[in-house]
């Protein structure tokens, strides 16, 4: 049996899990957020109990260093020592052109990483953060990385290019690269096991403060909404999605922002913080319950931009067997499942609404179609640090077996 440790780092929060391999039992899992303020909040769960406090985390270096304080706390640990841990699993971003299956994290390994920061800058700075941190703490565990851009190397030419000259592009390896592959791989498959033949088109929305959406055709990604770096598609907590490439040129020519302004400003107070003033989905939900019209047109906005993509999907996949809705967003917001499949009968997508309002996200797949629908439509809860153990794990199995 092994022990692997699952390390989630995000912009401004670390997710973990404790898996056992190869029988996938999970040991523990929690999550540190709201890193960097005085109010961060641990959450911590095991089979027997479940953990939570306020307290100041400055940064992920001290988020990783509460995470194994837990796992090894002597009341509520589920580890006698670090020791225990054979592998350290890193969720990377971006892997770029050069990674497309989990790798042994070594200081060449990690310095790509850190170049592909420029395309990832809320996340792959955060990820090296977690790897760095995870070294000091683990030191007999072997660290590896395995990247949200793997699952989409099979998207074709005619998907991942972009029209600019070719000398450029090919050169520069600037390219469609897609990400959240983690989650888009695991709820494709689990949708793949519950549907069984009908399985071969599907379209898996991913939403949580990120959002993304996957064209799948038996298996692999074939299309995605997420392109050179993780900003554009649809509408997200802080960022933009697809925009005017010459609104940029505007706001530098004839508003004097710099282009370090418009990074900020398209990357982290877009989206619906920029529409609303709020980034958590819950928050806007409210307000717009009581009336505020700027979160009831951001919800609107975000449907609506959904529902292109499911259209231009289906064409690409030349039908549908199934849409799958997953992240935090995804698998808890009934309102927004709704407002997203309404009006897509041409399509034969026909939500059952008494089911999608009843629902309540759980460990298992929810299927809220009608019977009438010949789309079925489910709500399959992600699991990345599963799929990334399972990843790590294979590697490991197949280098004892060389």
């Amino acid at each position: 049996m092994v022990k692997i440790l699952v390390i989630n780092s995000g912009s401004s929060s670390i997710k973990f899990q404790v898996i056992k391999m190869p029988t996938q039992e999970t040991l523990c899992k929690g999550l540190v957020e709201r890193l960097g303020f005085t109010d961060a909040r641990v959450t911590y769960e095991t089979t027997e109990l479940t953990h939570q406090e306020e307290k100041p985390i400055e940064d992920h270096h001290a988020g990783l260093l509460t995470i194994h304080s837990l796992i090894t706390h002597v009341d509520i640990g589920i580890l006698e020592s670090t020791d225990d841990i054979a592998i350290v699993s890193h969720r990377i971003v971006h892997g770029g052109s050069n990674f497309n299956e989990p790798v042994y994290i070594t200081p060449e390994v990690l310095q790509r990483i850190d170049e592909l920061s420029i395309l990832a800058p809320l996340h792959n700075p955060a990820n090296i953060l977690g790897v760095k941190v995870a070294v000091s703490i683990f030191k007999k565990a072997k660290q590896i990385a395995v990247f949200d851009t793997a699952f989409h190397h099979t998207i074709p030419p005619v998907a991942f290019k972009y029209a600019i000259p070719n000398t450029i592009a090919d050169n520069h390896n600037i390219r469609v690269y897609g990400f959240h592959g983690t989650s888009h791989k695991y709820v494709s498959k689990k949708a793949i096991e519950f549907l069984g033949e009908r399985s071969g088109k599907l379209i898996t929305i991913h939403l949580g403060n990120g959002c993304s959406m996957t064209a799948i055709r038996d298996g692999k990604s074939i299309d995605h909404s997420l392109g050179f770096g993780p900003a554009n598609g649809l509408i997200m907590g802080t960022r933009s999605g697809d925009i005017d490439h010459s609104i940029i040129f505007y706001l530098m020519d004839s508003l004097g922002y710099s282009y370090q302004q418009v990074n900020e400003l398209l990357q982290k107070k877009s989206g619906l913080l920029g529409l609303t003033g709020f980034s958590d989905m819950r928050d806007i939900q409210r307000e717009a319950a009581a009336g505020n019209s700027d979160c009831i047109l951001a919800l609107e906005m975000v449907a609506y931009r959904i529902k292109k993509y499911i259209g231009s999907y289906v064409a690409v996949l030349d039908g549908l067997d199934a849409i799958v809705f997953t992240g935090g967003i995804g698998e808890n917001s009934a309102l927004l499942r709704s407002m997203i499949c309404k009006n897509l009968n041409a399509f034969g997508i026909v939500l059952n609404t008494e089911k999608n309002s009843e629902l309540i996200s759980g460990p298992v797949i929810s299927e809220i179609n009608t019977s009438e629908s010949t789309v079925k439509i489910l709500v399959v809860p992600t699991n990345e640090e599963l799929e990334i153990a399972r990843q790590c794990y294979s590697l490991v199995e197949i280098e004892n077996k060389c």
